[in-house]
């Protein structure tokens, strides 16, 4: 059973991640941060604890029961594939989608350590994840890029012999000259160590969804955030190829 019906609302629960975050962590007691196992405990209006609970329970049950071969983890970017793209790229890849929107790296280690490994056995698992980290927790790169490394440490302990396609975070904020922009890059020149071209494959999508002056379009991040069905053919058409490699023996 390959999961993609909880798609839109995960999309849709990151349209205004950042500044929900931002004034999550103004009300927490314990400010979150990305390296410590954190099960989402806030309600807000574009998602509820209740709806992040069932996403989770569903992925637990697919962990527990489904056949999988390609595994995307991550946040709402992940969440939202437009489902013609998924139908066409990763369907007949045996492919299932464990993104959840408005997840932080702390987010994702808690849902791994609780019943999101499960059965499975996947050849390769596709990953993203670290945008939240900068956006919504406001933690430096160094501090986002740590908790990128456990959930890849996490993913190498439940999957030993699973391979790994590490995505670059991509870009986000319109302008180039956005201090974010340079956040991410230093995020990503951390990260991309951890790429070993055996296990580890670290691949940077991101600058195809630019234009040439480093802005991002409107009709590619219509948010400037979550890619739009045109931003989403664009990293398919580029990553699908190199999935498909993955896979080979």
């Amino acid at each position: 059973m390959i999961l993609h019906h909880k798609n839109l609302i995960r999309f849709c629960s990151g349209i205004a991640l950042a500044a929900v975050c931002q004034f999550s962590s103004a009300l927490s007691p314990t400010p979150p941060n990305g390296i410590t196992p954190t099960k989402r405990t806030i309600d807000y209006p574009w998602m509820s604890v209740n709806t992040w609970d069932k996403m989770h329970a569903e992925d637990v049950l697919a962990a527990q029961y489904d056949s999988v071969d390609v595994l995307f983890v991550g946040d709402s970017i992940t969440a939202g594939w437009d489902w013609a793209i998924w139908e066409k790229n990763f369907k007949p890849l045996n492919a299932a989608n464990f993104g959840i929107g408005g997840d932080n790296t702390g987010n994702v280690l808690w849902r791994l350590q609780h019943g999101a490994v499960g059965n499975l056995q996947p050849k390769l698992i596709v990953l993203l994840i670290g945008v939240n980290n900068v956006g919504g927790l406001q933690e430096s790169p160094e501090q986002a890029a740590d908790g990128v490394t456990r959930v890849v440490q996490q993913l190498q302990l439940a999957w030993p012999n699973s391979k790994i396609l590490l995505n670059a975070v991509f870009p986000f904020d319109q302008d180039a000259k956005s201090p974010n922009r340079a956040k991410v890059k230093q995020l990503n020149k951390i990260i991309g160590k951890l790429g070993n071209n055996k296990i580890i494959f670290f691949k940077d999508y991101g600058p195809l969804l630019l234009a040439k002056d480093g802005s991002i379009p409107a009709d590619i991040m219509k948010d400037f955030l979550h890619p739009t069905p045109k931003g989403y053919e664009i990293w398919a058409n580029a990553m699908t190829p190199d999935i498909e490699a993955l896979l080979k023996p």
